[in-house]
């Protein structure tokens, strides 16, 4: 996500680091980059060169704290702007009764998908989320939400088939709605291949009939400025409430987020990042921004954590750690936890400082084979790595699709994690044994 953009920043601000003293001959070059590095990453030219004035004109109208290099200021400098660029606070949805979301965007966008997934997020939050299938154009729309639905755990209304008339799905789904238990209705609507009058107008008609406290205008955030352009013409239309950017996992400019919450004034309220149906989450703007600086998402990280990882199960592990009495069951749910989290590399790129490491990447398939060596092993191999001769190792390697010199690196680096912590137990002894300061 932004890691052209981010590699591109990091490089400059890292210059501007080397500098004794700051001047406006090096600010003005450092901004000239930096405004080439947003273009080059799809943000809207007037959103740059905007964006690029308010930052000088902060830059040289500040004096330098004495706690702070020059350069240091700049950073906090430019991540304050770009965090109000951003949209500068979480925006939370308006659920006042009756609660009703039309979701709208081109045909492509991911806004099936995305009605599904915030219907999930909802249902967390402790709400009765409801889900209406209103795209008459694509029939297979109506199948895909209603699969979603029963994924999820949702009621899901569908029109008839056949149906062509959206103002009289419209009325018959908020019929429907009074009938069910729900408290938050979502309206998943059609899209094109690009924007037109025919479907502009059904959807202002069907406006008319649902009276919606939220029009989230889905958007992929790939598509780069013809997104600006997209999201101008449908908050004109309908008058959006927010937005939300989809596969910004893997879009590696994404200076789409950056120009469509300047140019509609309305927030960016969700985040789609990645393509199970729970990889999506409110958009925090000072996180992003702080993502993209290389400074890491801590509280992001510690979130995802808090929802995937089982505590008891978390307690159990720590003091198999330190007895040193870890195995290979205790390997495998470490990281079944670690997986519930989402994608290892997007998991890593939270901490502080690893998106400043060039070429980093993590090998999901190389995980994929390293979790098949482990469920091929019996339960008694598992607990008991020691047993694993020549022989069982063959059949662990044929059971995995994996060779035997894999199967014996893996072990070898297994037998050193363990040799480590019981290397790291008996220090701890050895430490407690020592008399403290002033004790005899």
């Amino acid at each position: 996500m932004f890691s052209q953009l981010s590699d591109k920043l990091q490089d400059i601000f890292k210059d501007l680091r080397g500098h004794g003293s700051i001047s406006e001959t090096n600010i003005t070059d450092a901004l000239r980059q930096i405004r080439l590095a947003l273009l080059e990453a799809d943000v809207h030219y007037q959103v740059a060169k905007d964006f690029v004035a308010q930052v000088k004109d902060k830059a040289l109208g500040q004096e330098v704290l004495r706690s702070v290099t020059p350069g240091q200021q700049i950073v906090k400098i430019f991540h304050d702007e770009l965090t109000q660029l951003l949209g500068g606070g979480n925006e939370p949805l308006n659920l006042n009764k009756p609660a009703r979301i039309m979701m709208v965007g081109l045909h492509g966008a991911g806004k099936t998908t995305s009605a599904a997934k915030l219907a999930l997020y909802l249902k967390k939050q402790g709400k009765s989320p409801l889900l209406v299938a209103c795209d008459l154009q694509r029939p297979a729309a109506i199948d895909q939400l209603a699969m979603l639905a029963n994924q999820v755990g949702v009621p899901v209304f569908t029109p008839q088939t056949g149906q062509t008339d959206l103002v009289k799905v419209g009325r018959e789904a908020l019929e429907w709605a009074d009938s069910q238990s729900g408290n938050v209705q979502i309206f998943d609507t059609a899209g094109r291949l690009e924007i037109d009058e025919v479907l502009v107008n059904e959807l202002k008609r069907l406006k008319d009939v649902l009276e919606p406290q939220e029009i989230l205008l889905v958007c992929d955030a790939a598509t780069g400025q013809q997104a600006v352009n997209v999201a101008t013409h449908f908050h004109e239309a309908l008058g959006l409430t927010g937005l939300v950017l989809t596969k910004l996992d893997g879009d590696a400019r994404g200076g789409a987020a950056l120009s469509m919450r300047e140019v509609t004034g309305r927030p960016i309220k969700f985040a789609g990042v990645g393509e199970k149906i729970d990889q999506f989450e409110p958009f925090y703007p000072e996180r992003l921004a702080s993502r993209i600086l290389g400074m890491g998402d801590v509280v992001s990280l510690v979130e995802r954590a808090a929802e995937a990882i089982d505590e008891e199960e978390a307690a159990r592990l720590e003091k198999k750690f330190r007895t040193a009495s870890f195995d290979f069951n205790d390997f495998l749910a470490q990281f079944k936890m670690l997986r519930r989290m989402g994608p290892l590399e997007n998991i890593l790129g939270m901490l502080p400082g690893m998106s400043n490491m060039k070429g980093f990447s993590v090998d999901e398939k190389q995980l994929k084979r390293i979790e098949a060596i482990v469920l091929s092993m019996t339960p008694g191999e598992r607990k008991s790595p020691d047993i694993l001769n020549a022989r069982r190792r063959q059949r662990i390697a044929r059971g995995s699709g994996t060779s035997v010199t894999e199967v014996n690196t893996l072990l070898q680096r297994f037998n050193q994690m363990r040799k480590l912590m019981k290397n790291a137990g008996q220090l701890k002894k050895m430490l407690a044994r020592v008399p403290r300061a002033g004790t005899n």
